[in-house]
C-alpha cells in the first residue's frame, strides 16, 4: 500500500503535465506582430532612405547597421536571460525600448541621426526574438511539434504587413513610414504584455562533446558555417537594394510588396514539403540544391527583373494596373536611359502620347502594322486592347488607327 501511494501522485503530477493547455493565441499574436514588424523593414526601410534622398552608399551603411547590432546584441541579451532567469521581463523591456528608440525618427531625419536611431532600436529589437523562443518552447510543454502552428503565424504577419504597407504607401506616400511602424511596434508591445510566463527545464550537458569552440572545428560545422556566411553575404544586396531597384524599373510599391509576400508563401510551401524531401533527398543533395537555385535567382533578379509582371506569367500581369504599366513601359525606360521630359505626362514634358481603347478586343495581325517590319512573336494572339491614337511632340500621327500625317 505504501508503494502505491507512493507512486500515484508521481502518476497525477504526469497527467497534469500532459493536460497543460498551450496558450495557443497569445504565443501566435507575438510572432505575428515580430514578424510584421520584419515585413515593415525589409522591403521598405531602404526604400524609405531613398525617398529621402540618400545615396545608395548611405543607405547600405544605414541597412548595415542593424545586421550589425544582430551580431552583437542577441549574444548579450541570452547571457542575461541565462544569468537572470528573467526572459520575459527582457521581452517585455526590450520590445518597449525598441519602440521608445524608433520613436527618435520623429524628431530628425539626419544621416547620423538615423544612424542613431538604427543602432539603438536594432539593439534592443535583435534581444527580443531569441528569449521569446525559449518562453514559447517552454509553453509547449513537450509538445514541440504544435510549434510550426505557432510559428505561422510569423509568416502570415510578414505577408499582411508586405501587402498592406505596400498598397498604403502606393495609395499615399512613404512620409508615413515612420508612423506605419511605430503602430507595429506597439502591437509586438501590447502582445507581449499578454503572454505568459514559463521556465525552461535545465539540461545537463552531454559528456564528451567538448565546448562551443571544440564543436566548431569539426569540418562538417566549419563548412556549414562557411555556406551560411556566403548566403548571408549573398542577400546582403538583395535586403538592401531589391525594392530600390524594383521601384527603378517602374514597378509600384504595392506589387512590390506582393513579390516580397510571394517569396514567404512559397517559403511557407517548402516547409510543408521538406519532411519528404528529407525522406528522399539528403541534407547535402537539398543544400546544393538550395544553394544553385539562390544563385539562379539572382541572375535572373539582375538581367530580368524588367520583364516581371509584364512579359512574364499572366497571372503576375493580373496585379498590375494601367499605372503600373505605363510606370514600366514609359517612365522607367525613360529614366533608365537618361531621356530627360520623356515617359510623363507632366507640364512641359515631351507630348509623346499613345491612347489605348481598352474595350476593344483584336488579333495582332503583322500584315496590318503601319511599318515595314512583319517579324511579331506575338502573331495571332488576341488580346483585349487597341492602339487608337499617336501623339508625337503634340502632333498626332495616328487618329482612329489610321495614319494622319503622311511618312
Amino acid at each position: 500500500m505504501r508503494h502505491l501511494g507512493r507512486r500515484r501522485p508521481r502518476a497525477l503530477r504526469c497527467r497534469s503535465a500532459m493536460t497543460v493547455p498551450l496558450p495557443y493565441w497569445r504565443l501566435s499574436g507575438f510572432y505575428f506582430f515580430y514578424f510584421a514588424l520584419l515585413g515593415a523593414t525589409a522591403p521598405f526601410l531602404a526604400l524609405y532612405f531613398d525617398h529621402l534622398g540618400f545615396d545608395a552608399e548611405r543607405i547600405g551603411e544605414l541597412i548595415a547597421i542593424p545586421m550589425l547590432m544582430r551580431c552583437v546584441a542577441p549574444n548579450l541579451w541570452g547571457w542575461l536571460g541565462d544569468r537572470s532567469g528573467r526572459r520575459l521581463e527582457i521581452v517585455r523591456l526590450g520590445a518597449l525600448c525598441t519602440l521608445a528608440s524608433f520613436g527618435l525618427i520623429f524628431l530628425d531625419r539626419s544621416f547620423a541621426w538615423l544612424a542613431l536611431v538604427m543602432a539603438l532600436h536594432a539593439f534592443f529589437w535583435h534581444a527580443v526574438l531569441p528569449q521569446f523562443e525559449v518562453i514559447t518552447l517552454a509553453n509547449l510543454h513537450g509538445q514541440t511539434a504544435r510549434y510550426s502552428q505557432v510559428r505561422l503565424w510569423g509568416s502570415i504577419g510578414f505577408i499582411l504587413a508586405v501587402v498592406g504597407l505596400g498598397l498604403l504607401f502606393q495609395r499615399l506616400s512613404l512620409d508615413l513610414y515612420p508612423t506605419a511602424v511605430a503602430a507595429v511596434m506597439l502591437g509586438i508591445v501590447l502582445s507581449s504584455v499578454w503572454v505568459p510566463n514559463a521556465q525552461p527545464r535545465q539540461r545537463a550537458e552531454s559528456a564528451g562533446q567538448g565546448g562551443f569552440l571544440a564543436q566548431l572545428r569539426r569540418p562538417g560545422v566549419l563548412a556549414f558555417y562557411g555556406c551560411v556566411a556566403l548566403m548571408q553575404l549573398a542577400h546582403g544586396p538583395y535586403y538592401t537594394f531589391f525594392s530600390i531597384h524594383l521601384e527603378a524599373l517602374g514597378y509600384s510599391r504595392s506589387f512590390i510588396g506582393l513579390m516580397w509576400a510571394l517569396g514567404v508563401v512559397a517559403e511557407i510551401l517548402l516547409f510543408l514539403v521538406m519532411a519528404r524531401l528529407l525522406e528522399r533527398f539528403s541534407l547535402r543533395q537539398v543544400l546544393l540544391a538550395s544553394f544553385l537555385i539562390a544563385a539562379l535567382r539572382w541572375l535572373l533578379l539582375g538581367q530580368l527583373a524588367d520583364h516581371l509582371g509584364v512579359l512574364g506569367h499572366p497571372g503576375l500581369t493580373a496585379w498590375l494596373g494601367v499605372g503600373d504599366v505605363a510606370r514600366v513601359m514609359s517612365q522607367a525606360p525613360a529614366r533608365i536611359t537618361g531621356a530627360t521630359g520623356h515617359g510623363s505626362l507632366e507640364t512641359g514634358a515631351s507630348a509623346n502620347i499613345v491612347l489605348i481603347d481598352p474595350a476593344a478586343p483584336h488579333t495582332i495581325t503583322p500584315a496590318e502594322h503601319l511599318t515595314k517590319g512583319r517579324n511579331n512573336p506575338f502573331a495571332g494572339i488576341e488580346v483585349s486592347t487597341k492602339v487608337t491614337d499617336t501623339f508625337f511632340y503634340g502632333h498626332r500621327v495616328l487618329a482612329n488607327g489610321a495614319l494622319s500625317t503622311p511618312h
